[in-house]
């Protein structure tokens, strides 16, 4: 062990607090991404006495590994009291003027510290990586001031993330009710998704040519602008350029939202992605914005939704289904009153992706040098 670091159980113990008097009905889980999230699990008629208390300040973790994406599935709750099911581990850190609970979530938020834990995981049926192993982790403990200056400069990079979160959800949310007040009234339909714009439109790009490739996992369920592609030998999928609107066919990411404009590829530049995605590009006059709000439209997705077909769990609706939705054909005049809205809020959508994509880096180093403290 490195001169300065410690063994973990030298600074933590274990919690096992059960709500017996039903007075928190808060119900968490904890993701691979490290954060508490509402549960997903019904609980109608469910007896939430034996459920553990997780209160703020406290950690939570669950212990199986192999069937987590190699991630260790553990979180720190800075909100409200909350409860878990009893297959969770709840620990709390025993001294907070010697270890920082945040620092110490900085250190479980390390790559490294998932790869550990995924090589210590031992089982059979599942791998798991259980309260003894996680007492023999050793980590650099600094003094507390030091501790308490990381988490600082690391808080106020979340912060200004967290901003400009905010400022893309707004400005989406204000240029998808214009679009809708100006291409949904009341009038009867007179034309189709079909007449007003190009359905899986070739592109070209050579078998083994390698391209930007973004996968199901790059594309937002709440945004425009896709994050995390990578460089890749083109082997078969949806090809697309800039301008392009992609949304994902298949159950159940078209449910959750997952969509995109495509605005961060260089000039000509082809790119390429999962046979699972429909691309959607301008036809005639057509501005490239009017697609991308349109596939977020609640009237559009509800149709999308009732073509799904197929086994259960691997649904899908066709192009040409989607192609199928009726509308009112857009005048001139609103296309070019949305597109000045439109193309700018996509357009300031991409700069502020791009800084939060800086930012989670600068993220990345300040974890990455922990273990040189």
């Amino acid at each position: 062990m490195k001169d300065n670091y410690k063994v973990l159980g030298d600074y933590i113990e274990p919690v096992d607090e059960r709500n017996k008097d039903l007075s928190i009905n808060n119900l968490l889980g904890v993701s691979i991404s490290k954060r508490f999230i509402p549960s997903i699990a019904n609980i109608i008629g469910t007896d939430l006495s034996n459920y553990k208390i997780v209160r703020t300040g406290q950690f939570a973790y669950g212990p199986v590994t192999s069937r987590n994406g190699e991630k260790l599935s553990i979180a720190f709750l800075n909100e409200d009291d909350c409860i878990i099911s009893s297959s969770y581990s709840v620990f709390k850190v025993t001294d907070t003027k010697q270890l920082d609970p945040q620092y110490l979530m900085l250190w479980f938020s390390r790559p490294e510290f998932d790869r550990y834990a995924r090589y210590k995981s031992h089982g059979s049926v599942r791998e798991i990586f259980d309260w003894d192993e996680l007492c023999q982790v050793e980590l650099p403990v600094p003094n507390i001031d030091k501790q308490k200056d990381i988490v600082k400069a690391y808080n106020i990079i979340s912060d200004r993330i967290e901003l400009k979160r905010q400022i893309n959800d707004n400005l989406e949310a204000t240029a998808q009710a214009y679009f809708d007040s100006l291409f949904f009234p009341a009038d009867e339909p007179d034309c189709t998704l079909a007449d007003i714009a190009e359905v899986n439109p070739v592109r070209q790009l050579k078998k083994g040519e390698e391209a930007r490739c973004f996968d199901m996992s790059t594309l937002p369920t709440n945004s425009c602008i896709p994050t995390g592609d990578e460089i890749k030998p083109y082997n078969g999928g949806v090809r697309f350029i800039n301008s392009d609107t992609l949304i994902a066919r298949i159950t159940p990411c078209l449910e959750n939202g997952k969509a995109a404009y495509i605005n961060l590829l260089d000039d000509g530049e082809v790119a390429f992605g999962s046979t699972e995605y429909i691309v959607f590009a301008a036809k005639d006059t057509m501005p490239s914005s009017f697609y991308y709000f349109l596939i977020r439209n609640k009237y559009f997705v509800t149709f999308a939704l009732q073509f799904m077909n197929g086994s259960s769990g691997r649904q899908r609706v066709s192009g040409d289904e989607l192609a199928s939705f009726p509308l009112v054909r857009p005048s001139a005049e609103s296309l070019k009153a949305f597109d000045k809205i439109g193309s700018m809020v996509l357009e300031q959508m991409k700069e502020n992706t791009d800084e939060i994509q800086k930012l989670k880096q600068l993220q990345e180093v300040i974890t990455a040098t922990l273990s040189s403290h």
